[in-house]
């Protein structure tokens, strides 16, 4: 499981492999998504952000979510509306979701059955995978048999 500790270190590192800095700003939202419960866009972290009154541009959200999301701090969620979703990686291992088209019902799931055919498929292809988003789309228990 990832630690509380570790995640500043491997946001850090992650920087540095690519010659980028850890500025106040990136360091601000890592803090700041690291502390958050739930899912969350890029415009609600924002708007978070101006209520603290941190003085962190919209761009800079835009533009940092991408390298909060491949160093592995955020992982792509779901939530309503067609904007993307995000959560935060801390203190939490992988996990995809199943979300119901009727409820907006979330089940998170992990299979490691899952976790290794994408491997193999990554091998066979020779890909090397940084991240993926798994998300199955249908009816929850309740809403199904409603449907009956």
């Amino acid at each position: 499981m990832k630690t509380q500790t570790d995640m500043p270190n491997r946001f850090t590192s992650f920087l540095e492999d690519r010659g980028l800095k850890l500025t106040y700003e990136r360091r601000y939202l890592f803090e700041k998504v690291s502390r958050l419960k739930g899912h969350f866009n890029a415009d609600s972290l924002y708007e978070s952000l101006q209520r603290d009154k941190a003085r962190i541009a919209r761009g800079t959200v835009y533009r940092t979510i991408p390298l909060l999301l491949e160093s592995g701090v955020i992982q792509k969620s779901v939530g309503e509306g067609k904007r993307e979703f995000f959560e935060s990686q801390t203190g939490k291992e992988h996990h995809d979701h199943l979300v119901c088209l009727k409820c907006h019902k979330v089940i998170e799931f992990h299979s490691d059955e899952i976790e290794k055919f994408q491997d193999q498929i990554c091998e066979k292809y020779d890909f090397e995978m940084v991240f993926h988003d798994h998300r199955m789309y249908g009816h929850c228990g309740s809403c199904k048999e409603k449907k009956k």
